[in-house]
């Protein structure tokens, strides 16, 4: 079974977080961050892995570092869960829309973690969606990304906020499925090493 299950306790957050790569898209996600949580289930049902997150943290404080720190545990769990990648597909990618909105992510899980996200938001200095800031979730993907060992693209565009970000949390999942899926037992590098 490709599965990971990492804990992490800071000053300022603690999170216990278990990943199944080979699930059904289950989500048991507790936060206090409800636009967060939402978007995990989101990540979870479209990449079809089984999540489990409990996570608290200084929201009173603001909300990046459970952001941050849910989405560095994240990264961590899934490079953990890949191993040494043999059979994966590695590259994936995906296109949605979502009402008024469309996004495009692509993934590589290189081992070289790398972000370019563009979000086209309406609004952006101190805006919420939810009780998320919208930089945060810029600030997730790009930490998951790097902690995850992955090269992530995301394009979003639309005139809905919410909707654009969770157009990119389906996109990222399809991707993830797509780029994890089992399809021979070679490492798919020339190099022969991930």
């Amino acid at each position: 079974m490709r599965t990971a299950s990492i804990s992490r306790k800071t000053k300022e957050t603690e999170i216990n977080l278990s990943l199944n790569l080979d699930g059904s898209g289950k989500a048991k996600i507790k936060s206090p961050l409800n636009f967060l949580n939402h978007m995990l289930e989101t990540l979870a049902k479209h990449s079809l892995f089984d999540l489990e997150i409990n996570a608290k943290g200084d929201i009173a404080v603001e909300d990046h570092h459970l952001v941050e720190d849910t989405a560095i545990c994240l990264g961590i769990a899934l490079d953990k869960a890949l191993g040494d990648k043999r059979g994966i597909t590695r590259l994936g990618d995906a296109l949605v829309p979502m009402e008024d909105s469309i996004s495009v992510v692509a993934v590589d899980l290189s081992g070289r973690g790398y972000a370019i996200v563009k979000i086209e938001f309406s609004e952006f200095q101190n805006c919420k969606i939810g009780d998320v800031k919208k930089e945060n979730i810029i600030h997730f993907l790009e930490s998951f990304a790097l902690n995850g060992k992955f090269n992530l693209y995301v394009k979003s565009k639309g005139r809905n906020d919410h909707h654009k970000v969770e157009s990119c949390f389906k996109a990222l999942g399809k991707a993830l499925r797509e780029a994890t899926t089992l399809i021979s037992k070679d490492i798919p590098s020339v190099k022969g090493v991930l």
